[in-house]
């Protein structure tokens, strides 16, 4: 196979070469107003770089920041977060960001779409409330709260009319694991933050919002796109995909020219998106980072199964149309795009308790590193069973000889200077993951010689939250989707 199975219409990288082949860009699919709505990307998960939105708001124009802080393993941190603390459940992080860049959001006229909300939307916005009411400003913010993707509450009664929630890999009813759901949230799509918006929100705050929502739906509330006009929809959500990784498309993490590419202060990708759907990624000009044909074309292809099947909520975009035009000076054309109806269906991401792990390390120093990190392994397991222990699952890795590519790496040369052997262990029994914890540390005197790296302590037990992908009939969840707007 000599090509991708993505078709940039305008560059279809040659996988041979790694070099693209320039292609005429088709006509754009319709006439425009001329007018552009400008989409930053400010995060792309919880803990992402704080600076990042600062510079998208103070380093150029803007319309709207876009800010991604949700993924599945989120959620269950964030429910376990508002299980000790009923005002926690929401990213900490966005109220002190929003305290510091709210003076400038008004004063550039630029609204926040985020999903900051978590488990928690009204606590997020409590907060925010606190951070604002002593700034002097010129008005008060408005505020809009998304709630209703939150099924924790409902999940017995949706059992019980029928609504099985089977894994959408293993076709395994939610029933067998129902005692143990720590969190249920639906994906919601476009229409709640375009509700917001026709509030005039200048700052919206989402739960469970599908990330590329966070792009699209200002674009189909400043165009008016009609919730069936399925190609510009899919254009929306080709430009939500490229912006929902934050700095992933514009040079972060990026396999090519990855040493001459400058990250110290790099620029976050924004959408800039025109009436009939196409549009330009670019970054602001004077910070680090890059957008080119190859950087976008990463970032789409990112978490990418069938690409042309991408489902949304709101419509299922086939990435396989998509065409990449590089514009040069950090300006990448996206057109093309074919979108297809919506499903009947909304996704509901569920995590669930599944019992208790720990992972512990020590490091091997040469000569024999490798050896010697085999031999504590052996010494490591027979103890174990010595000790009368089973568990769910045992996984040694040796960090520097091989870890990463597993078989592919062939044998580890003999001279390494140092090994890391890594031990995991899962099992419901606390008890036996707690024992494992306590037998790193007696290897560091009656194991192989040469060994360090272990000022840490003993390996913390650890809750293993699991992930349930499961499916719901969207009207289910979308009659109990409420927006609310106040000012602050």
């Amino acid at each position: 196979m000599t090509e991708s199975v993505m078709d940039s219409g305008t560059a279809v990288l040659n996988v041979a070469t790694a070099e693209p082949e320039e292609k005429p860009l088709p006509a754009r699919a319709g006439p425009g107003d001329g007018r552009t709505v400008r989409v930053a990307s400010g995060q792309g998960f919880w803990g992402d770089w704080q600076e990042a939105p600062k510079l998208q708001v103070r380093r150029g124009a803007i319309d709207y920041l876009m800010l991604d802080y949700l993924a599945e393993i989120t959620m269950s941190i964030m429910q376990k977060q508002r299980d000790r603390n009923p005002e926690a459940g929401y990213a900490r992080d966005f109220v002190p960001l929003m305290e510091d860049l709210i003076e400038d959001l008004i004063a550039g006229d630029v609204r926040v779409v985020s999903n900051a909300g978590g488990v928690n939307p009204e606590g997020c916005r409590t907060e925010l409330g606190f951070a604002f009411a002593d700034k002097s400003l010129p008005r008060r913010p408005r505020v809009a709260v998304i709630t209703g993707d939150d099924l924790m509450d409902s999940l017995d009664d949706l059992i019980a009319a029928g609504h099985e929630l089977r894994h959408m890999e293993t076709s395994a009813p939610l029933s067998t694991v129902r005692g143990r759901v720590a969190a249920a949230n639906a994906y919601l799509g476009a229409e709640p933050i375009i509700e917001a918006l026709r509030q005039e929100a200048d700052i919206v705050v989402a739960g469970r919002s599908t990330d590329t929502a966070l792009t699209y739906a200002p674009l189909m509330h400043e165009f008016s796109w009609r919730k069936n006009d399925w190609d510009r929809l899919a254009h929306g959500v080709v430009a939500g995909h490229i912006n929902e990784c934050g700095c992933q498309a514009s040079g972060g993490n990026s396999l090519v020219d990855w040493r001459e590419i400058d990250l110290t202060l790099p620029g976050y990708p924004i959408i800039e998106a025109e009436e009939d759907g196409s549009f330009v990624v670019t970054k602001h000009p004077g910070l680090g980072g890059r957008v080119s044909w190859s950087t976008v074309a990463e970032q789409l292809l990112y978490e990418l199964g069938d690409p042309r099947d991408y489902i949304t909520p709101d419509v299922i975009a086939d990435f396989s149309t998509v065409q990449l035009r590089d514009l040069g000076g950090d300006r990448v054309r996206v057109a093309g795009v074919a979108g297809r109806p919506r499903t009947d269906k909304l996704k509901v991401s569920i995590a669930y308790h599944d019992g208790y792990k720990a992972i512990g390390s020590l490091t091997y120093a040469w000569p024999d590193a490798v050896d010697k990190a085999r031999r504590a392994d052996e010494i490591l397991r027979g103890r174990l069973a010595h000790l009368g222990l089973e568990f769910d699952e045992i996984r040694t890795e040796f960090v520097g000889a091989g870890a990463c590519h597993g078989p592919l790496a062939g044998a580890p040369p003999e001279d390494l200077p140092e090994v890391t052997l890594r031990v995991g262990v899962r099992s419901p029994d606390r008890h036996a993951v707690g024992r494992f914890s306590r037998e790193i540390a007696p290897l560091i005197l009656a194991g192989p010689p040469t060994v360090t790296g272990f000022a840490g302590g003993r390996p913390r037990v650890q809750e293993v939250v699991a992930y349930w992908p499961a499916l719901i009939d969207r009207e289910v969840v979308e009659a109990r989707v409420n927006v609310e707007t106040i000012e602050l």
